[in-house]
């Protein structure tokens, strides 16, 4: 019984090991915890700290985590259009309907997507969206979709601004900036739209 009782002390305290971070100060989240966790916690972010630029390195990781988003058969079909030029911004949120916070925020995001190179180039350009998205959580910055595609006058204010090729096409624009004061994420969870092995 000794021996049982040692051995469940030893395995706990080698499972207490393994969850401590690298200094060894305490139990640490696990890998999934935490992504699930921002998953959970992202929201839709419309107001920003003015004069709070987005860095270069936060772009990057940003675009990075967009590109790293599946592609049907890897085409790959988007190009990402960044926008920091205060004229620019303000005409865009003069111009879409659901745009204003663009007059806060200190850049754009515009996703894009290459009709020639994929037929369902709006999926693929909605999971580099959505990375995105999850993206700015993670790093505390806050971000918000703003939808272009399927709206044509929407996609002819992009067009009249930016010289987008005639066979790309605007899927949104995301806002991004350091969020001002507090935004909580909405609860979407909902057990009755779940079906199981039959409808």
């Amino acid at each position: 019984m000794n021996k049982i009782i040692g051995l469940l002390f030893i395995s706990l305290a080698l499972l207490t090991a393994c969850k401590q971070d690298k200094k060894g100060e305490g139990i640490t989240p696990s890998k999934a915890e935490i992504i699930l966790e921002n998953i959970h916690n992202r929201k839709s972010v419309r107001d920003y700290i003015p004069g709070k630029a987005v860095t270069d390195e936060e772009l990057d990781k940003l675009l990075k985590a967009g590109m790293a988003a599946p592609s049907g058969q890897n085409k790959q079909p988007w190009e990402i259009l960044v926008i920091n030029e205060r004229e620019i911004l303000d005409k865009l949120a003069e111009g879409l309907p659901y745009g204003k916070m663009l007059t806060k925020a200190p850049m754009a995001i515009i996703v894009c997507g290459d009709t020639i190179k994929s037929n369902y180039w709006y999926l693929d350009c909605s999971l580099v969206s959505q990375n995105i998205l999850l993206a700015a959580e993670a790093m505390g910055l806050g971000a918000v979709w703003t939808a272009a595609y399927p709206y044509e006058d929407r996609i002819a204010v992009i067009r009249s601004l930016i010289d987008i090729p005639a066979h790309v096409t605007p899927l949104n624009v995301i806002p991004v900036g350091h969020p001002k004061g507090e935004h909580q994420p909405k609860e979407k969870w909902d057990d009755t739209k779940i079906h199981r092995n039959k409808w």
